[in-house]
């Protein structure tokens, strides 16, 4: 065979050698059938060139849909007997003789194919009683391609709903504000992604549902361009949301390179995975060099945030809105909250404050001295437009910008990092 099989191939496989064998027969298949084509999906073979694994034949021609309509029997000793059979392609090469089939049907009752068995000679000796063995083949085979079948499907739906997006204008971006808490002054805008609501899911599942069907770093690096695009309308800085994957590709990093480092901030989400820090410090090491930033997002929202601080110093945390919303109410998370900046600016690092919608909460932050916040007391999101601007020479009483820190440099026990005043921040999911 031309490629290897996977596991539940070679069980199929199995199953067809026992079908092949207790019929006596030349050949046993496994087919899916999708309306136009008949697909030989497995195949075990006495004699495999005339019967390759992967063929496409015609559907309306095969056996297996005579069968199916009812205008041939399932069981067939003798094919030289049924004129119609006579006439389809098979029945002249590679002259098939004999024939049994039954379907395959999953667990849902769709249909899936055909489970298959046929000879190069007349086997009077075929009866019900091998059309009954082939069916419980065939339940087995359904069972273990299902899993599979299922899959397939699942990365086909994903596939089809995102092929429009990626191949028109891409996800839609809305920018919601980022304020100085001691000041209340916009300083930057956080991109958005958005996707059309009829698909029933948020931003962060439609990325998810993008990397495993293989569309992630594409649809990632779109929404990558359509947030830098707005960098002139923002005023202030943007952040844009990166996946680990993604960053490290040839692609993003070419992307970067076309950016004004300094107005970019790159967050790295808690939930996001990281396989190799020593190559993610590799590849931040000339943007962070050129004024780039690097968040690490959702921070309280697990322990992998931790990790990502710890090995990848970043400036700028950014605080999960599960710990931000109630604050003022929540003693616990006000302590959390506390340490968490007290740990932050220790080492340097602004803190934004993702998620706030209450007065009360903008209170509790400020006492807490949080840096930087977002959230629908100060904006929700929406087209550039509606952003107030961010003045070119910024005042005396808007913090300074911040001081991004070493890259390449894990911060060792004891040191102490540069200090980095105040960032805004943006991200394109």
């Amino acid at each position: 065979m031309g490629r290897t099989r996977s596991d539940a191939e070679q069980q199929v496989a199995e199953l067809l050698r026992t079908a092949k064998e207790a019929l006596g027969l030349s050949v046993a298949f496994l087919t899916r059938m999708d309306g136009q084509t008949q697909h030989l999906e497995v195949v075990d073979s006495s004699i495999p060139f005339l019967f390759p694994e992967g063929a496409k034949l015609k559907q309306e021609t095969t056996f297996c849909q005579q069968i199916l309509d009812g205008r041939l029997p399932a069981v067939i000793p003798d094919v030289r007997a049924h004129p119609l059979a006579m006439t389809l392609p098979a029945a002249r090469f590679p002259r098939l003789r004999s024939y049994v089939s039954v379907p395959v049907t999953l667990s849902d009752g769709s249909f899936y194919g055909t489970f298959c068995a046929a000879g190069l000679t007349t086997d009077k000796g075929l009866t019900v009683r091998d059309k009954a063995l082939l069916g419980v083949l065939a339940s087995a085979a359904a069972v273990i391609i299902e899993p599979g079948v299922v899959e397939r499907g699942r990365r086909d739906d994903i596939t089809a709903r995102l092929l429009p997006v990626l191949d028109g204008a891409g996800p839609t971006v809305l920018l919601q504000p980022i304020v100085d808490l001691p000041t209340g002054r916009r300083v930057g805008a956080e991109a958005l992604s958005r996707f059309p609501a009829t698909w029933g899911m948020t931003p962060d599942v439609v990325f998810e549902q993008a990397h495993s069907v293989d569309l992630g770093h594409r649809l990632e690096l779109q929404a990558l361009e359509l947030a830098a695009a707005h960098l002139d309308a923002v005023g202030g800085y943007v952040a844009m949301n990166v996946s680990p994957q993604t960053l490290v590709t040839r692609e993003c990093a070419e992307l970067l390179a076309r950016l004004p480092a300094s107005r970019v901030l790159l967050e790295l989400s808690e939930h996001d995975p990281v396989d190799d820090y020593g190559a993610l410090r590799e590849v931040l090491t000339g943007p962070r060099a050129a004024g780039m930033r690097l968040a690490i997002d959702d921070v309280g929202a697990g322990f992998s945030s931790l990790r990502h601080i710890v090995l990848c110093a970043p400036d700028v945390i950014k605080l999960d809105r599960s710990i931000v919303d109630g604050v003022s109410a929540d003693p616990v998370l006000s302590t959390l909250v506390g340490a968490l900046v007290e740990f932050a600016h220790g080492n340097g690092t602004t803190v934004v404050a993702e998620g706030v919608e209450t007065a009360a909460d903008v209170e509790t932050l400020r006492g807490l001295h949080v840096d930087l916040a977002q959230g629908w007391f100060f904006g929700r999101p929406g087209p550039a437009e509606q952003l107030e601007p961010v003045e070119a020479a910024v005042p005396d009483d808007v913090p300074a910008l911040p001081t991004q820190r070493t890259a390449s440099v894990v911060p060792q026990p004891g040191a102490v990092p540069p200090a980095a005043a105040v960032s805004g921040a943006a991200r394109p999911r």
